[in-house]
């Protein structure tokens, strides 16, 4: 018997998006005749879609959208699979054909085995009922009995930390909350696939390390098939086997976790901009938002591109808002050169009162990068708020993407040689003594 528990066969979802040009600013003269021949038109074409079973628009343009075209892979038991892809590559439509929310419009899914999905905050859950009945309800749609899941209740309670909510309605529950049982529930009445997307990223850091955990448990000792998408490449490096990269609805690469994400981050740095975060709205859960985020380079513009010299002086400017009085929180900024961390470093570290509970309002802070401390190459950087050990308020990732140039008429302090080895060019400060015979300078 084969060891394929997925696989995926040129794979297609084709969606139909309305388009009303007089409703766009494109109001046009139109005679008698173009209505009445429009009309009549559109009466037949929703005639065709009602009776071929297909969604019927009110719209009097209709444009083809390929969210998914030509997808084709194979997943074996106990693997763990990590997709990754921009915004709008498709992850989320794949993710829904496997769990059966959706119907692919071309091509073929075999699965084998049940399926657990955690694709959204209260996947599956029933608002109106406690922690307590969803527990039973998901276990029932899995397939499992009453004993079954009983069996599994206390450890599924234990890990989700919701003991004192257990009989509270779920439409009360915070999102962290939510995502913590909902996990727990996918996680312990054991689907033999699991599919988790991007979720995890509403929960505290420490929980998010325990779920990546519990992934990585029961895929290796459970020998069940876990598919994971997220933009912490760090987190698909560290617990999936191999990887699938998805580009506007296609594969672009697959293969080892390491290969793909190398190959990921090189089509970032390949359009890297150096562009500014403008305000957003509050989040409606979050007690602190980040406004924007700013790289830029003294006496250089960056060329227009996020290119900068490797003499340049870098400043990353800040820009966040407490939305209620709050204590321990501190922003934290992540420098990474492809897959690798070059370093973190907090707004905390050198001032520390800054811990302190902070008044509502708008803060700034600025870092500042030594010069001739990057070498040349592609870089990123992630900005987070946080209290630290206990939970992420607010992140954005890959907030400025650019690349550092190596123009030698500007680089007279520093010898850099290629061969240089390690992620940055340190230029440490070095003290060399003549001795003589006798050890003595």
């Amino acid at each position: 018997m084969s060891d394929t528990v997925i696989s995926v066969e040129n794979l297609s979802k084709r969606y139909l998006v309305a388009h009303n040009p007089e409703n766009q600013g494109h109001r046009r003269y139109l005679a008698l005749r173009d209505v009445i021949g429009r009309e009549i038109s559109n009466l037949a074409r929703k005639g065709r879609d009602m009776l071929r079973g297909r969604q019927v628009l009110r719209a009097d343009e209709l444009e083809e959208f390929w969210a998914l075209k030509n997808v084709s892979f194979e997943v074996k038991q106990g693997e763990v699979l990590g997709i990754i892809g921009r915004n709008g590559a498709g992850k989320s439509t794949l993710l829904k054909i496997l769990s059966r929310i959706t119907d692919p419009t071309e091509g073929r899914v075999r699965l084998r085995g049940r399926v657990g999905s955690l694709l959204e905050v209260g996947t599956g859950f029933h608002p109106e009922l406690t922690g307590r009945e969803n527990i039973y309800l998901n276990g029932a749609i899995l397939g499992m009995s009453r004993s079954e899941i009983r069996k599994k209740f206390d450890e599924i309670v234990a890990f989700a930390e919701v003991e004192k909510f257990l009989d509270t309605p779920v439409k009360r529950y915070s999102s962290g909350m939510y995502v913590r049982l909902a996990f727990a529930v996918a996680a312990y009445l054991e689907p033999e696939i699991l599919i988790v997307d991007e979720v995890l990223a509403v929960g505290d850091y420490k929980f998010q390390r325990k779920c990546l955990g519990k992934m990585k448990e029961v895929s290796k000792t459970g020998g069940r098939t876990v598919l994971f998408v997220s933009h912490n490449v760090n987190a698909i490096e560290t617990l999936s086997n191999s990887c699938v990269l998805l580009e506007s609805g296609r594969i672009a690469a697959v293969g080892s976790a390491s290969e793909t994400v190398a190959a990921y981050l090189d089509a970032f740095a390949s359009k890297a901009e150096l562009r500014l975060r403008f305000i957003r709205q509050r989040p409606a859960d979050k007690i602190a938002t980040i406004e924007y985020v700013e790289l830029r380079a003294k006496n250089n513009d960056g060329n227009g591109k996020g290119v900068f010299d490797f003499s340049d002086q870098l400043s990353l400017e800040i820009q966040y808002r407490l939305f209620g009085e709050i204590s321990g929180v501190h922003c934290a900024v992540e420098l990474h050169a492809g897959s690798q961390m070059v370093f973190t470093s907090f707004d905390t570290d050198r001032d520390p009162d800054l811990l302190d509970s902070r008044a509502p309002g708008v803060y700034r802070a600025l870092l500042q990068l030594p010069r001739e401390l990057l070498k040349p190459g592609s870089y990123f950087i992630d900005v987070n708020l946080g209290i630290p050990q206990s939970e992420i308020i607010d992140q954005i990732t890959h907030a400025v993407e650019f690349e550092i140039n190596l123009r030698s008429e500007n680089s007279a302090v520093i010898s850099y040689a290629p061969h240089r080895r390690g992620i940055i060019a340190y230029n440490a400060y070095w003290e060399t003594t003549r001795l003589d015979s006798t050890g003595n300078p």
